[in-house]
């Protein structure tokens, strides 16, 4: 977003009576009375922002001036806009801006501010099916990142004990800043989500090594971060405070860069190994679909298309063409220079050398065979 010379997005300007500005408050207090998320209103605020932004610096502010045109121009101005690093913004992420302006709008007109909405006719860009994750670590690279944090520092210790939760149970970083304390059973080696994603409360399993980890961080590390009044967070920043998301993803991206593999994601990375790792293994897609909390299974099939070492496997083991095999006489590419046997039929001749990738010339046909027959 392009932001006007000399204000940042702390420096608001006024709103003025009546604006879109002005009405922004009340309009989330009205998602919040009806059960909205925090996340959600959140989100919808942010951005309905941009789209404020955008209008103000073209002369626009009260809601009855936006028109279907200027949102169709807006929507252009999404699909034109390129981030610092030169990329568009996703198909996905424009769709959410203008779902937001539609939410916005639509309370406008029921609340009577305006007399119709004007996103109502407004046609959104197509979504196609969802992307491949873009990075799964082997389990060798993932080990690799465990062994980062210096677990003679306090805080690594801790980020030690964040990358073993990842691991081991696949949790959102949003989730694992709200764990507290009594949310880990030790006992029954488990961990409770409480409203997670869709708001939606799962318990779900945690491995022993990330157990006694955790275990660990509570006992030695916790005790030296946690201040009065102790709320009970779990993972604690280094003055007292519960962790943001997107410090969680700061650090753990820099352990990632440290073990100097080459793939993109932090915390959503050890997601997508985790779930990828399992389905490998032989776990049941249900299984992880629960681990995750999909709402659906086909957001959960995603990572069958991620997890290709078992259809090589079964690819390898099935096709008759999937392995080089070498004799004591021939190196193995003199095997895949001779071609296989000529049929002996002149009508198959052409198509198997056409099948073979070879200029193959056509062989006589063979004699007929002498007739036992007496003439």
């Amino acid at each position: 977003m392009a932001w006007p010379k000399g204000r940042t997005r702390k420096q608001r300007p006024r709103a003025e009576p009546g604006s879109m500005r002005a009405l922004v408050p009340s309009w989330q207090e009205w998602m919040r009375t009806r059960n909205y998320s925090a996340h959600t209103v959140h989100v919808h605020g942010l951005h309905l922002e941009y789209f404020v932004e955008w209008c103000e610096e073209r002369g626009i502010s009260r809601p009855d001036d936006v028109s279907l045109a200027l949102i169709e121009g807006y929507q252009r101005w999404l699909y034109n806009y390129r981030r610092e690093n030169g990329k568009p913004l996703a198909f996905q992420s424009q769709h959410s801006r203008l779902v937001s302006l539609r939410v916005f709008f639509k309370y406008l007109a029921r609340t009577r501010f305006i007399d119709a909405n004007p996103a109502a006719d407004l046609e959104y860009p197509l979504i196609g099916p969802r992307m491949l994750p873009r990075a799964v670590l082997t389990a060798a690279e993932a080990e690799l990142v465990l062994a980062q944090p210096d677990l003679h520092d306090p805080l690594g210790l801790r980020d030690r004990a964040i990358l073993e939760v990842f691991y081991s149970t696949g949790m959102r970083r949003g989730e694992l800043v709200k764990l507290r304390l009594y949310d880990v059973d030790g006992a029954k080696g488990t961990v409770f989500i409480h409203q997670g994603k869709g708001r939606k409360d799962r318990v779900i399993p945690i491995g022993e090594r990330a157990l006694a980890w955790v275990e660990k961080y509570v006992a030695e590390v916790r005790p030296l971060l946690a201040m009065e009044p102790d709320e009970g967070i779990l993972f604690l920043a280094a003055m007292g405070q519960a962790l943001t998301p997107n410090a969680v993803s700061a650090a753990m991206g820099r352990y990632v860069a440290a073990a100097g593999i080459d793939k993109p994601g932090a915390c959503h990375v050890f997601r997508h190994t985790m779930a990828t790792l399992m389905l490998e293994n032989g776990a049941d897609i249900r299984f992880i679909q629960e681990m995750l909390g999909h709402a659906n299974l086909e957001t959960t099939q995603i990572y069958t298309r991620v997890s290709i070492q078992t259809l090589k496997d079964i690819h390898t083991a099935a096709h008759p063409a999937a392995k080089l095999e070498k004799t004591r006489s021939e190196p193995a590419h003199r095997e895949l220079a001779e071609p296989a046997e000529v049929p002996a039929d002149p009508a198959l001749q052409e198509t198997h050398a056409f099948s073979r990738g070879q200029l193959w010339k056509a062989r006589p046909p063979a004699p007929p065979p002498p007739s036992s027959e007496e003439p």
